[in-house]
């Protein structure tokens, strides 16, 4: 029975994928629901030979209350956008300049409008698909995705023991429309549009209803571990063939004019398309020019996203009022008439600062044009002046902080202004606390910005310092607040304290500190002594750290009131001092000082953990050769330019077998 089981299995997960995939079915929808009743049949009366990736489990069921919160194996960076050839050719020529190279190959696909999703198959088979999250975790999904049925179960061929494949789950025109047709008969509210409508079907509680949703998933993007030699095009080849289905509209640009004929040919055809999208995604080919031009802290260097025009609207400006964020920066918003753009309703846009309303005259009254151009918050980009009415007058930029009174600082050279009153501004306070417990700082649980705005209402924190001093009995009283939620958030408070010295100097919230430069920091400094007695000049000394965050720095470690509050985290028992490397424990500090740049491929070690044993032993890496560059770790297929250019400069390069030497000392 086992043997028929698993052989009526196989049968219709190949149908699955001739029908979905390939649209090439070979037997008819009747023929192949009988089959796959036939398959519910059996695996009812043999419970023993359940399979969580069985064709039946298509149909959905499961019921999942709370999300679990997974760990991407790679993160899920963010894509630049360019809206114009020159931003393209500007983007181009940072790469050329970067990698040495005459020129680059690349490939175009097209930029799908739906929710992105990470899937990892271990042994040909689906092992879990997460939501993107935050880039580096998400909420695990599997049981709503396995109701996609072009989405395989089970792998076509042979395929890497472990892998990860990113992709876009959408939901199609004609699919969204009669999804809305069905709510409107049945009385209910129609779905504003298909993007939004995916997103929100991959997060529904029972997966019975996701599998009723007309969704699909596109694949775009293949990490298998190991894999540093080919091009981006042929993974994407290799994933037809294990059954993925990948849009046929990518293609291999020799230059930069096929990418602009690629961009222009489906600027007109996009609209012929099943399914929304907004844009083209172009990568370079080659991986190992991938890996030799790196990542920024939120993107690649070697991908962009160049955005079709977007649809504009046009309404009236109601009102303008200014927001304060946590570091005093004061950001204007325009509330506007309600106006229906690309599919949702408008009723806020930014205005960005002062400059920006000046640029535009931007007045009370005034008909706008907004649009969403890449933007969360939709932004406004012109005035109708013949809509203006002859009394409207001239905006002024507010003068003081609309939550303290304080008078507002623009500093030189900054686009915004701010509100200089750090230790009354209630925003102020409140949105440092909320940043001190977000997930890639402290990331404590059983608090939320809700809770944070009804502790500090309460007197309960002042600041982040505060939440250390919380117990049961405080926090009992407040509304909505019951035994287990105070225990909850007591505990998660306590359990901060374990969170490592480069995630606790980002929860301080320095200003243009971000979670990148904190760790570089952190590794560089490796305590907080070391830290603060750190001149401007040794602070720009660490790779990528420039002035105006060097500045900050100091700045903030310098201020009596911030000491205090280290002072008080550290009495506490915070993590102040530099732990385990992401490679193993700290080996000494054989390689202190050193700079290298790690380039080509390597023998005994992948290129990552070649990084973590320098960063082990006490050196930095850098991205790109500089007359600041130690030394050049040369593996093969190392890229000539760099080679030449490391030449040119002087610096030494190191074999493979030399670098471990080094490493003996």
């Amino acid at each position: 029975m086992e043997q028929r089981i698993q052989l009526l299995r196989e049968e219709l997960h190949q149908h699955n994928y001739l029908y979905y995939t390939k649209d090439a079915p070979i037997i008819s929808d009747r023929e192949f629901d009988l089959r796959l009743k036939t398959l519910q049949d059996l695996e009812k009366e043999h419970p023993e030979f359940y399979d969580p990736n069985s064709p039946t489990q298509r149909v959905g069921g499961q019921i999942t209350k709370d999300f679990q919160t997974i760990k991407h194996l790679n993160r899920m960076y963010s894509l630049d956008n360019t809206y114009t050839k020159e931003e393209l050719q500007q983007w181009e020529d940072r790469l050329l300049r970067l990698s040495g190279l005459p020129t680059l190959e690349y490939t175009c696909e097209l930029k799908y409008d739906g929710a992105s999703i990470n899937l990892t198959y271990q042994n040909g088979a689906l092992l879990r698909a997460v939501t993107r999250g935050d880039g580096e975790q998400g909420d695990e999904v599997t049981a709503n995705m396995k109701t996609i049925a072009s989405l395989p179960l089970k792998l076509q061929g042979e395929s890497p023991e472990l892998f990860e494949i990113r992709g876009e789950v959408i939901m199609t025109r004609d699919g969204f429309a009669e999804l809305n047709k069905a709510r409107i008969a049945a009385g209910e509210d129609p779905y504003m549009n298909p993007r939004n409508t995916a997103s929100g079907s991959l997060k529904l509680q029972d997966s019975s209803q996701v599998a009723q949703r007309p969704l699909d998933c596109l694949l775009y993007h293949l990490l298998v571990p190991g894999q540093e030699e080919g091009t981006h095009f042929g993974l994407l080849q290799q994933a037809r063939e294990w059954g993925f289905k990948v849009p046929e509209a990518g293609v291999v640009c020799k230059n930069l004019e096929e990418v602009y004929a690629f961009i222009e040919e489906w600027d007109q055809k996009r609209e012929d398309l099943p399914y929304e999208t907004d844009g083209v995604v172009i990568k370079v080919n080659d991986l190992r020019i991938q890996q030799e031009l790196g990542y920024t802290s939120k993107a690649p260097r070697w991908a962009v996203a160049y955005k079709f025009q977007t649809e504009q609207a046009l309404t009236r400006l109601e009102g303008i009022h200014y927001q304060v964020g946590r570091t005093g920066a004061i950001t204007p918003v325009a509330h506007l008439q309600p106006v229906l753009l690309a599919g949702t309703t408008v009723k806020r846009a930014s205005l960005h600062n002062a400059d920006q309303i000046a640029k535009l005259d931007i007045r009370v009254g005034d008909w706008v044009y907004v649009e969403k151009g890449g933007e969360i918050i939709p932004k406004i980009i012109g005035v109708d002046l013949a809509k203006r009415k002859p009394e409207s007058t001239p905006t002024n930029y507010a003068e003081h902080c609309p939550e303290c009174g304080t008078p507002l600082v623009r500093e030189e050279g900054e686009a915004q202004h701010y509100c200089p009153n750090e230790v009354s501004c209630p925003p102020q306070i409140t949105g440092k606390i909320q940043h001190f417990i977000s997930r890639k700082a402290m990331d404590i649980e059983g608090i939320g910005s809700e809770t944070v705005d009804q502790l500090f209402q309460a007197g309960l924190i002042n600041d982040y310092t505060d939440l250390y001093q919380l117990g049961v009995k405080d926090l009992l009283p407040l509304e909505r607040m019951a035994q287990k939620s105070a225990e909850n958030l007591v505990n998660g408070v306590e359990a901060s304290k374990n969170q490592p010295f480069e995630k606790v100097l980002f929860a301080l919230g320095i200003r243009f500190v971000g979670e990148t430069v904190a760790k570089k920091l952190a590794r560089h400094f490796k305590s907080i002594q070391a830290l603060q007695l750190a001149s401007q000049e040794e602070l720009e000394s660490v790779d990528e750290i420039g002035t105006r965050i060097a500045q900050s720095v100091v700045d903030f470690l310098s201020n009596a009131e911030n000491l205090a509050r280290i002072e008080r985290l550290q009495a506490q028992g915070l993590q102040w001092e530099l732990q385990e490397l992401a490679e193993g424990e700290s080996k000494g500090n054989t390689l202190g000082g050193l700079k290298f740049v790690v380039s080509g491929v390597f023998t005994d070690h992948s290129r990552n953990e070649i990084k973590g044993m320098v960063e082990a032993h006490g050196g930095s890496i850098a991205s790109s050769i500089s007359s600041k560059t130690s030394y050049v770790l040369a593996g093969d297929q190392m890229g000539p330019s760099k080679k030449a250019k490391a030449e040119k400069l002087g610096i030494p390069l190191l074999s493979e077998q030399e670098f471990y030497a080094m490493l003996q000392g």
